[in-house]
């Protein structure tokens, strides 16, 4: 809670105390003193490709009212792939640490990071500091080590930081408010190809998607612990940037699909484009609607979430893509086409909530929620499910190449959405908690948590128990 203000290198810091922990959680640790009520954006150049990993700093600049929890050092989560950590440089005393994902991290593992380097902007966001701080950068290795791949020394002071306020640019809106942005969950939607005439659309496109969103628990039952706002920003004659359907376009975000050359993935590239404004609203995390019916979407933990408005499965990106975003869950679904290199022979166990390797079934991460009657692994009729879903891939790859619309893509859809959600019906774990092999892309040798859930199919399953209580974990870091 708030207690008193103070002025501090020309902005406003505040000074909290910590509430009481809960029975049996760790104790607080208290880091308020050492920032204000800004927030600084470390702006870097991360530059790879042939086993070769660069990160530099781009530029440091104010990013606006911070949004986030001043209560604890570190949100305890463990998740990203990546872990920064700002600390104090006489001392090491950790001030501010959180983990992320890149589009850089994925990259990593195209075909084309072997073949050549490439360039990718991302960003840092932490209170403003009162004093210089040391930042450090962490990656993971193959045992889920974090080791440190960056460090850099900034001084609030220095001018080469530029603390003036961002520049505005848009519209910002209330969809609804619960309490502060500092014991809030802060979500940003930004819309992005909406013309100027399109923007009653995109405040429909936005009310209709966060009454989903809330309608699955766990958001339904957390909806007070988030405020949502959403950021009108303008874009010529409206559409998206389609390069792979050959629609040209340069819109404000600059979103585009064809991502790693995948015609349904859809972020943006631009880190600067969208921080700077995002930075028009306290935020803590961010989704961009876009105003196209082609099928697309994208999500990168503690980073982005993209979904296409106009397609008949809308509602179902924008919630899958959020659990991306949101909290770390992995894509459990392994049958379609993606741009990432698969088929390791010993995938090591991944630090994602809601998939494992299952290397001993005794201290599966999920085990407490598991029946003692549910085998692990648990068995499922996988080949049958492999042979009807990669039939309908081969139709939707047929639909693509022979340039149907996107109604079509939608008719498919409805389609295996429906002969799934029969054949999960009659599956004898169904509605169990185990070990069901196939996950993330993985055939073999990785293994998801429930038969069915909405991070593997387009049915109406729902955030499975494992996923469910991998939300209400960030949920909860937040208070």
């Amino acid at each position: 809670m708030r207690t008193r203000a103070l002025l501090a290198l020309g902005v406003t810091a505040l000074l909290f105390t910590a509430s009481s922990p809960a029975p049996g959680a760790p104790p607080a640790t208290m880091i308020l003193d050492s920032f204000t009520a800004q927030t600084m954006r470390i702006d870097l150049l991360h530059t790879g490709g042939h086993g070769v990993e660069i990160v530099t700093v781009d530029r440091v600049v104010n990013d606006g009212p911070w949004a986030g929890s001043l209560s604890t050092a570190d949100d305890g989560l463990g998740l990203g792939q990546y872990r920064f950590e700002i600390l104090e440089p006489a001392t090491g005393r950790l001030l501010y640490a959180r983990g992320y994902s890149s589009i850089y991290g994925e990259w990593e593992s195209t075909p084309e990071a072997k073949a050549t380097h490439r360039t990718f902007r991302e960003s840092l966001r932490l209170p403003w500091p009162l004093k210089p701080v040391q930042v450090v950068l962490k990656k993971r290795d193959r045992q889920n080590l974090f080791r440190e791949v960056f460090s850099t020394l900034v001084d609030p002071a220095s001018p080469d930081v530029n603390p003036a306020p961002p520049p505005k640019a848009g519209n910002v809106w209330t969809v609804f408010e619960s309490g502060p942005t500092t014991e809030k969950v802060d979500l940003l939607v930004l819309g992005e190809g909406y013309a100027e005439k399109d923007l009653p659309k995109f405040h429909s496109d936005v009310k209709r998607m966060i009454d989903t969103l809330f309608k699955y628990e766990p958001f339904k039952s957390r909806k007070g612990d988030f405020n949502v706002r959403a950021l009108d920003l303008p874009s010529g004659d409206g559409g998206a940037h389609r390069p792979q359907s050959k629609l040209f376009r340069r819109t404000p975000l600059q979103v585009q699909y064809n991502i790693f050359g995948s015609e349904r993935y859809v972020l943006t590239y631009d880190d600067r484009a969208l921080r700077d404004a995002a930075a028009q609203a306290p935020y803590d995390v961010l989704e961009i609607l876009v105003n196209d019916a082609q099928y697309g979407g994208g999500g990168i933990y503690n980073y982005q979430a993209t979904a296409s408005a106009d397609t008949a499965f809308a509602d179902y990106v924008f919630v899958h893509e959020f659990g991306h975003h949101f909290a770390a869950l992995a894509d459990e679904y392994y049958t379609s086409d993606v741009a990432y290199e698969t088929g390791a022979a010993d995938p090591p166990e991944p630090w994602e909530p809601n998939v494992t390797a299952l290397k001993n079934p005794t201290t599966l991460k999920w085990k407490d929620l598991v029946a003692a009657a549910t085998p692990l692994p648990t068995p499922w009729s996988k080949e049958a499910f492999e042979k009807t879903s990669r039939d309908f891939q081969a139709r939707r790859k047929a639909l693509l190449a022979g340039g149907a619309p996107p109604a079509a893509i939608d008719d498919l859809f409805r389609e295996q959405k429906k002969v799934e959600a029969a054949f999960f019906a009659k599956e004898k774990y169904m509605g169990k908690v185990g070990a069901f092999e196939g996950a993330a892309y993985e055939a073999k040798g990785l293994y998801r948590s429930s038969a069915d859930c909405i991070m593997f199919t387009r049915t109406d399953a729902g955030f499975c128990p494992v996923c469910r209580r991998a939300i209400e974990k960030v949920i909860d870091s937040y208070q």
